[in-house]
C-alpha cells in the first residue's frame, strides 16, 4: 500500500479513536455492577446508544468475549444475541493483549449486512484493575464520519505484474496487426486534436482490440468508445466542442505528441513484447502501459518520456536507465522527409528492402527500434502518395 494511502487511512482511523474512546470509556464505570443482570444491563445500552452518534449496535462481553447482554440498535433489543461467542470475530482479536483497554478495529465485512464494518472495544476494569468484560460498539462505515480530503495518488513508477499464464506463454506469441495498427498516425493524430483542442482529460488506447475510450471535460463521470471505424474518420472531431486545454492539465500540451510518439514506437518496437493498452491522465500526468506479457506500469510522463526502448525491452537490463538509447524523433522525422523527397519509387523500394530483413545502406547507422519507425513514418508517406502523386 502506498505512503499517501495509508497515511489517509492512519488519519480516519486517529479522527474516530478520538470520537469514541473517552466516551466508552465513561460508560463503563456504570455497567460494573449489573454485568450479570441482563435486563437492567440492556436498559442501560439503550441509554447509552441513544448518546452514541452514528453507531449500529451496542452490546456488552464477559472477559472470554461471550454476550452477557442483548445487542441494542435502532429498532430495540436483540435478545437472540445473549450468550453468543464472539472470541473469533476479528475485532476481539486483540484480547489476548491483557494490557489493552481501547481497540479500533481494521475494517471487516460483517456477517449479517456484508457491509464493511468497524467495531469499537472497551475494556470494563474492575476496581483492581482486572478485566471484567468489554463494551461493544458496531459501526456501519456508511454511517461514519468521513474525511472530506481524497488521497493523492503517489506518482513513482509502479510496475504491478499481470496474468501467471500469459507471461508463461510469451514466447509461443507474436503480435498480430489490428485494423489500428494499419491507421495508427491517423488515429493518434485524432486523439491529439481531442486532447489539445476539444476537451478530452483522459484517454485509453486498446491498440489490439482498436478502440479507444475517452473522459471528457464537460462530462468527466462517463466515458466514450470510438471504435476503429469511428476513429478511421477525421469528422470524428465535429462531435466534440471546442475546449481550451483543459487548466487543470499538468502535461504540457507540446508534450501530447511526444507521448503518443513513444506510444507508437512501444507497439512496433518488438513482435513479441508489444504495446497493448495505454493511457494518458494529463491532469495527474501519469501514463498507464500494458504490454503483451500482461505487465502493467504506471509512470509519471516525465520520467515515461526519458527512458528509451531498450529499458522497457530489457535489452539493457544490466545499464543504469538514463544510459538507455532514447529515439531522437526529431532527427529521424527529418530523416523521413529526406527520404520521401526521394518519390514513391524510391520510397517502395527501401520499404521492400525492410520487408525482406534487407537493410538499406542509408539506415544501416541506426538500431532496429529506430528503423522500425522510420518503416513506420514511410508507410504513411505512402498512403498519401497511393492518394495523389502517385495516383496520377
Amino acid at each position: 500500500m502506498s505512503n499517501t494511502l495509508q497515511r489517509s487511512i492512519d488519519q480516519q482511523r486517529t479522527r474516530l479513536i478520538d470520537l469514541l474512546h473517552e466516551k466508552l470509556k465513561h460508560y463503563t464505570h456504570q455497567l460494573i455492577p449489573n454485568l450479570y443482570h441482563r435486563e437492567v444491563l440492556d436498559r442501560q445500552l439503550r441509554d447509552i446508544f441513544q448518546a452514541l452518534d452514528y453507531c449500529k449496535y451496542v452490546y456488552v462481553l464477559d472477559a472470554n468475549a461471550v454476550q452477557l447482554s442483548s445487542t441494542l440498535n435502532r429498532f430495540g433489543a436483540d435478545t437472540q444475541a445473549h450468550q453468543r461467542d464472539r472470541a473469533n470475530r476479528p475485532y476481539m482479536q486483540h484480547r489476548m493483549d491483557e494490557s489493552c483497554d481501547f481497540n479500533l478495529s481494521e475494517v471487516y465485512i460483517s456477517q449479517n449486512k456484508k457491509r464493511p464494518s468497524l467495531s469499537a472495544i472497551q475494556t470494563i476494569r474492575g476496581t483492581e484493575g482486572e478485566r471484567l468484560g468489554f463494551l461493544g460498539v458496531d459501526y456501519d462505515l456508511r454511517e461514519l464520519p468521513h474525511s472530506e480530503v481524497i488521497y493523492e495518488e503517489p506518482s513513482q513508477w509502479r510496475q504491478i505484474k499481470g496474468d501467471p499464464a500469459i507471461r508463461q506463454g510469451l514466447f509461443a506469441q507474436e503480435r498480430v496487426e489490428s485494423l489500428m495498427d494499419q491507421k495508427l498516425d491517423h488515429v493518434l493524430s485524432v486523439i491529439e486534436a481531442l486532447v489539445v483542442d476539444q476537451g478530452v482529460y483522459h484517454f485509453q488506447i486498446h491498440f489490439s482490440s482498436s478502440r479507444v475510450t475517452l473522459w471528457h471535460v464537460d462530462n468527466p463521470y462517463v466515458y466514450r468508445i470510438l471504435t476503429m471505424a469511428e476513429l478511421a474518420d477525421s469528422n470524428i472531431c465535429l462531435a466534440y466542442p471546442r475546449r481550451p486545454y483543459f487548466e487543470k492539465a499538468i502535461v504540457p500540451h507540446l508534450e501530447i505528441k511526444k507521448v503518443l510518439k513513444q506510444l507508437k514506437a512501444l507497439r512496433f518496437a518488438d513482435e513479441t513484447i508489444y504495446l497493448r493498452v495505454a493511457s494518458l491522465n494529463i491532469v495527474n500526468g501519469q501514463v498507464d502501459l500494458n504490454f503483451s506479457c500482461d505487465g502493467t506500469h504506471y509512470i509519471d510522463y516525465r520520467e515515461f518520456l526519458t527512458k528509451g526502448l531498450a529499458f522497457w525491452l530489457g535489452t539493457q537490463t544490466n545499464q543504469p536507465s538514463n544510459t538507455c538509447i532514447d529515439i531522437n524523433y526529431a532527427t529521424l522525422d527529418k530523416l523521413v522527409d529526406e527520404l520521401a523527397e526521394k518519390g514513391c519509387m524510391a520510397v517502395n523500394k527501401l520499404l521492400g528492402q525492410l520487408e525482406q530483413d534487407n537493410i538499406p545502406e542509408v539506415l544501416k547507422a541506426y538500431s532496429a527500434p529506430e528503423r522500425d519507425y522510420i518503416y513506420q513514418e514511410l508507410k504513411s508517406v505512402m498512403e498519401v502518395y497511393e492518394g495523389g502523386v502517385c495516383g496520377l
